[in-house]
């Protein structure tokens, strides 16, 4: 009597490391950008509680950040491409980016990122 075969052939093994190592590398890929991003959202927090106690001006704004980013080496994003705009309540202070990464031949990652903090006077 035939036993029924168990387990996975080479194929199907091979199949599923292929779907992980291009997962695997997709990762590879982004996970540099989030780390950037992390870092410029801790900036903007940071600048926000700096300044919510003290008068302040747009000029001392990027002044801060750009302390902070040469500090913490960003180099996706310029503190000068940052928003800064006077509101009823304050600064409003806005990182909006688009982060592309080659991935394979001429397919390209596309990842967008979007922080706004408000540091009220």
């Amino acid at each position: 009597m035939k036993k029924p075969q168990r387990g996975m052939t080479f194929l199907g093994i091979l199949t599923i490391l292929v779907i992980l190592g291009f997962a695997f590398y997709m990762a590879l890929r982004i996970v540099p950008d989030y780390l950037e991003y992390m870092e410029v959202s801790r900036a903007l927090n940071q600048v926000r509680d700096e300044h919510a106690a003290i008068e302040t001006s747009a000029q001392m704004i990027r002044n801060s950040l750009e302390r902070r980013w040469d500090v913490e080496d960003i180099k996706g994003l310029s503190w000068k491409d940052v928003e800064i705009n006077k509101t009823n309540e304050g600064f409003e202070v806005r990182s909006a980016y688009a982060v592309e990464e080659p991935f394979v031949a001429n397919l390209y990652l596309l990842v967008k990122f979007d922080k706004m903090v408000v540091i009220p006077q």
